[in-house]
């Protein structure tokens, strides 16, 4: 019967596989901001709405341990699905380049406490992935990186943002609407069941 397969929710193949004994282990998004939609007012409220936890700013090489350390912190929090799994970083995946900047929250004592790197390509960036320190969840860090980093590409010259995830993380989902990115895109992974 084969492996795993990964197709958008609405492929005519996805009905065809189930009728063949496959089910759906996972749901996964995409979604769209462009620039001419940023709302750059909510987005900066967004950033200083946790200036009491920290300073988000853009990441550098300098700030490469403090991104192992919160990766390795974070590394079980992700989907083990094919399309939403996380390999931890090495020291060079860790290290942002002007290709694929980071942004990151950093308490005065000098913890990294959220960050998210962005993979860019011309005019379009596309979120890599997005975590927060567990002993911080629920307290909006999620947003402020990713909102630091539209503010900041946008300034560049960015004009296509995407991202995407689990469709059962409702905490990025609903940092993405927070942001005004629009899910366009659902799709499935499907596995033969057990016989």
């Amino acid at each position: 019967m084969g492996g795993t397969r990964v197709l958008p929710a609405d492929a005519p193949e996805v009905a065809e596989l189930e009728a063949q004994g496959w089910s759906v282990t996972a749901r996964s998004f995409g979604a769209q901001l462009d620039a001419d939609r940023i709302d750059r007012q909510r987005l900066q409220a967004l950033v200083d709405r946790t200036a009491d936890i920290g300073t988000t700013r853009p990441l550098g090489p300098d700030d490469v341990d403090a991104v192992l350390r919160l990766d390795a912190l974070t590394a079980h929090d992700y989907p083990s699905g094919v399309a939403t799994q996380h390999e931890p970083l090495d020291r060079g995946a860790a290290t942002p380049t002007t290709s694929r900047p980071a942004f990151g929250t950093v308490t005065p004592a000098g913890e990294l406490v959220a960050m998210t790197f962005v993979d860019t390509d011309g005019p379009h960036a596309e979120t890599r992935f997005t975590v927060v320190h567990p002993g911080l969840r629920g307290r909006g860090l999620g947003q402020t990186v990713k909102a630091a980093s539209v503010l900041a590409l946008a300034d560049a010259g960015t004009t296509r943002f995407r991202t995407g995830g689990s469709a059962e993380n409702t905490a990025i989902t609903a940092a993405n609407a927070a942001l005004g990115y629009v899910r366009d895109e659902e799709w499935v992974t499907l596995e033969p069941r057990p016989r």
